[in-house]
């Protein structure tokens, strides 16, 4: 008996922000519509809003083409945000010493679903 999928999922790997801010972000969209989660995303003015719009976007058209999932009947099931990993610097202070600076990186992950009928 073949499963019908319902859902379809889009990651970003490595992308140059702090997972704590993205997830401010990310806390906005979880559970509304694709449409709705779009709007919210495109008048947010903070730096994860970009880059969360473009995995959703990419996990929309996961959904269209790969599961024939009508876009129309999305919403956003799973949206969370990993730590990726850190690059480490240095940045030179009073009297020879230095002091660290970490780079952080996310991992972005949007899963969306088709609503029950």
């Amino acid at each position: 008996m073949a499963e019908t999928i319902t859902s379809a999922k889009a990651t970003a790997k490595t992308v140059r922000i702090a997972a704590r801010k993205a997830r401010l972000v990310i806390d906005l969209i979880r559970g509304r519509d694709v449409a709705e989660a779009l709007a919210i995303l495109e008048f947010t003015p903070r730096a994860g809003s970009p880059i969360i719009e473009k995995v959703l976007k990419s996990a929309i058209a996961n959904a269209e083409h790969n599961y024939d999932l009508d876009a129309q009947n999305l919403y956003v099931s799973e949206a969370y945000v990993d730590e990726g990993p850190t690059l480490k610097r240095f940045r030179p202070r009073a009297k020879g010493s230095a002091s660290p600076i970490n780079k952080r990186t996310s991992h972005v992950t949007v899963v969306v679903s088709e609503k029950e009928a």
